[in-house]
Formats: C-alpha cells, sequence, structure tokens
C-alpha cells in the first residue's frame, strides 16, 4: 500500500525558497509583512484576498506601507503551503514558520541591504551632479563628467530635414497627387 502524505510534508528546498524569497525583500517591506501577518486573523495562500476577509502576507504587507510587488514571494509561499492555484486558509504551522522566518531574516540583517545601497548611490549622485553644477571658482573651467550635460557650453542645433534633404524630397515626390 502506497504511504500517504500529509499536508505538513514538504517539497524540498519549498522553505529554502521561502526564506530566500524573504531575504530578498527590502526592510520595510519585512517588517511590514511582520506586522501584518501578527495583526490579520485569517491568513491565507493562493490569493490576495478571500471571501471571508483572509489576505495573503504580502497584501498585508501592503496594507501596512510596505509597497514592494514581489512575485517571487507569492509562489514560494504558495509552494510552500501547498495552495495549487486555490485559496485556503494558511494553517497555524505554515503562520508560525513564516513569522520565525520573517523575524529571523529581520535579525540577521547586516546592513548590505539594497534599500542602503539605492540611498548610497542617490546620496553620491546627489553630491557629484552638485559639484558639476558649482565647478571650483580657482578654475576656469571644469568639465563635466562623460553623461552630464554642462549648461554653460554653447548650445548648437541643426534641422534634421536639411542634413536628408534628399529623403525629404523622395518622399514628397512618392505622394499620391491630391484630386480636384
Amino acid at each position: 500500500m502506497p504511504k500517504r502524505r500529509s499536508r505538513h510534508s514538504r517539497q524540498p528546498g519549498s522553505l529554502t525558497a521561502l526564506r530566500l524569497a524573504i531575504d530578498c525583500m527590502p526592510v520595510a517591506t519585512r517588517q511590514a509583512m511582520l506586522a501584518g501577518v501578527r495583526d490579520n486573523q485569517r491568513i491565507i495562500a493562493g490569493a490576495y484576498v478571500d471571501a471571508d476577509g483572509g489576505v495573503c502576507p504580502m497584501l498585508a504587507a501592503h496594507r501596512r506601507g510596505g509597497r514592494t510587488d514581489f512575485l517571487s514571494f507569492a509562489h514560494s509561499w504558495d509552494r510552500f503551503t501547498k495552495a495549487r492555484g486555490r485559496a485556503q486558509r494558511a494553517t497555524a504551522r505554515e503562520v508560525a514558520i513564516l513569522v520565525s522566518q520573517l523575524e529571523d531574516s529581520l535579525e540577521s540583517a547586516d546592513g548590505l541591504e539594497l534599500d542602503r545601497a539605492i540611498a548610497d548611490h542617490r546620496r553620491l549622485r546627489r553630491e557629484r551632479l552638485r559639484h558639476v553644477h558649482r565647478p571650483d571658482e580657482t578654475l576656469p573651467h571644469t568639465p563635466a563628467p562623460f553623461g552630464v550635460l554642462d549648461p554653460r557650453g554653447e548650445i548648437r542645433a541643426r534641422r534634421l530635414w536639411r542634413a536628408s534633404g534628399a529623403l525629404r524630397r523622395a518622399a514628397t515626390e512618392r505622394r499620391p497627387a491630391a484630386r480636384t
């Protein structure tokens, strides 16, 4: 007689995939998801909402300010809970595992987060742009870095049709004559 698998036996790697998806989310989203999961009475899998007022963890995070659309979390959560395309209530054990994974992920956040990297990049870019637009007074002209427009230079423009007059004439000759 074949052995029956219980609902709690997982596919190999489903917990690992869930943890990886959690770790890839921004810290603010993880914090919002943890608060949302703790506050909601009914956490579901397989859909965003159900008819009984249940919400998925990603929607719970969204309602608490974690404005991230992270589809890989939704897929890994559904795989972990074995939702298979239908909305179902997550068991207390599944919710407890999610909460513990979120807590552990937040505790192990070591500052190499995407949020900080983006903020540092934006800060450095602002500083560089400020420096380009306020050149050192001692130098007669500080060249702008590649890709940054320097408004101090001469503005030169030309008409595109003048450069391609032969193409324009050819286009006008191909037009059918207007009927009178």
